[in-house]
């Protein structure tokens, strides 16, 4: 595994930052942001200057009842070979919900949701990321995620899940310390114990963020310095194996360059002040624990040894050749679908999950042995960033609507889930708001009119008089 260094999240509003930063010595970029035919020019000047990008997914929902989707798969191996990136990385989450498996709405989350620690969701994260390292031309690492809620009846500490993913995948691990501190505060989980468990051979890299706490709940922002807590859980980490890279994210909220690069220092000081007495980095040392029948039929990531033993027999080519040809990767699969299917765990999780999502962003019934009161607030939250986001994706919205926007979106959103991205979703509430009457100013209505007129079409409006002539007439119709 590649050592990375210290780096942070790229983002467009800081693009010149951090180019402008000394000692950035790699970047991490939403995979989903990335368009491979036409990078940022930003993101051009870092790799020509010979900075690492990683591509970082967000929606793949790999933790879903579902198989992952091929062509989200192949976006994301698209973003790889764009970047030339050594390693791609996503979540332990699921990211929406209902579908042929549960014969219901496909919902969507729009944010990263907890899996169940139970023996189901791991068998079937378990064959998602086996489809995803086949799929995927450089080696995966997969997220830890912060959480408001828990479920009930799990079976596996978070640091027994992750050991058992990485030992039956060979699955490399990307831990965000600020997760660890979000699930010690909101669900009393103790970030030190989380490390005794977890396998620290496999972390890849780390993650450190800022956030908030509020009325007894931590809210993991991205947009607030990271405070002492966090760093903490980073020594600690540190203290244990060095690891091969860390990340400050920020994804709002930025702050001047000078503090960004003040964070920057005080979590490279913490990890080497933390790692002197540690000689390996992560990707160093060697997994000394069992490796489970069904991870041979996987392609495990072989950490990289720096000065191997001469080997005391030299294999025959042919043999060698065999096993790296592609007969030798379709046997790989044959034994995978050879293995117990899946099918039922996935049955019995999706019907779980889309209960639980059904509950966050359409208003049902809240599951047996949730707590209420957090699915509330989770949905609140959810709710809220919705807004957020429309309000990037759509920034005429709240301009027309000004200070009804924030209030009249979170209602739509309780009683409206999100079923496509968040273009369709600004479309729809644009929609909902004409169609209701809910605009009593006849100018904001006919701003609203005009821009979802404008958007709602598969294509750019044409100029032809009879086409414009129609959507005149559209436009008489919707005023009445």
């Amino acid at each position: 595994m590649k050592h990375l260094g210290t780096g942070i999240g790229w983002r467009p509003e800081i693009a010149a930052a951090v180019e402008g930063m000394p000692g950035i010595d790699w970047v991490e970029a939403v995979a989903e942001n990335v368009c491979p035919g036409h990078l940022p020019e930003s993101l051009v000047r870092l790799r020509e200057r010979g900075v690492t990008v990683v591509p970082h997914g967000v929606s793949l929902g790999l933790g879903g009842a579902d198989r992952p989707d091929e062509g989200k798969l192949a976006d994301l191996a698209a973003a790889v070979e764009a970047l030339g990136s050594p390693l791609v990385t996503e979540h332990i989450a699921f990211v929406r919900a209902g579908g042929a498996l549960t014969a219901s709405p496909l919902l969507e989350a729009g944010h990263l949701l907890p899996v169940p620690r139970t023996r189901d969701a791991l068998d079937v994260l378990c064959e998602n990321i086996r489809i995803a390292q086949d799929a995927l031309p450089v080696p995966l690492a997969v997220e830890n995620i912060a959480a408001l809620i828990s479920w009930p009846g799990e079976e596996m500490t978070e640091g027994q899940f992750l050991y058992d993913l990485a030992d039956r995948t060979g699955v490399r691990l990307l831990i965000d310390v600020a997760n660890l501190h979000t699930n010690h505060v909101n669900r009393g989980e103790d970030p030190a114990k989380a490390l005794d468990e977890l396998p620290v051979e496999a972390i890849a890299y780390v993650h450190v963020a800022g956030g908030f706490e509020r009325e007894g709940v931590w809210h993991d922002s991205h947009a607030h310095a990271v405070p002492p807590a966090v760093l903490a859980i980073l020594s600690d980490l540190s203290s244990r194996v060095r690891p091969p890279g860390v990340l400050l994210e920020r994804d709002e909220n930025f702050p001047a360059p000078a503090e960004l690069a003040r964070e920057l220092t005080a979590i490279r000081e913490t990890v080497e002040k933390a790692s002197i007495s540690v000689l390996p980095e992560a990707s160093d040392l060697v997994v000394t624990a069992p490796v489970a029948a069904d991870a041979l039929a996987s392609d495990p990531v072989v950490p990289e040894v720096s000065e191997a033993p001469e080997p005391t027999e030299v294999p025959d080519e042919a043999a060698a050749s065999a096993a790296a040809s592609p007969a030798a990767e379709r046997a790989s699969g044959d034994a995978l679908k050879a293995s117990p299917s899946t099918d039922p765990a996935r049955q019995r999780l999706a019907l779980a999950q889309a209960a639980l999502l059904s509950a966050l962003v359409a208003g049902t019934p809240v599951p047996e042995g949730f707590d209420g009161t957090r699915l509330l607030v989770q949905a609140r939250a959810l709710a809220g960033k919705r807004a957020d986001v429309v309000a990037k994706v759509a920034p005429e919205l709240p301009e027309i609507l000004a200070e009804a926007y924030r209030g009249a979106f979170v209602a739509y959103a309780h009683s409206h889930p999100m079923t496509g991205g968040y273009r369709r979703d600004a479309l729809d509430f644009a929609e909902h708001l004409l169609l209701g009457g809910r605009l009593e100013d006849p100018d904001v209505r006919r701003r609203v009119s005009d821009w979802w007129l404008e958007r709602s079409g598969p294509a750019p409006l044409s100029q032809h008089p009879a086409a414009r002539l129609a959507r005149a007439t559209r436009r008489v119709l919707l005023r009445r």
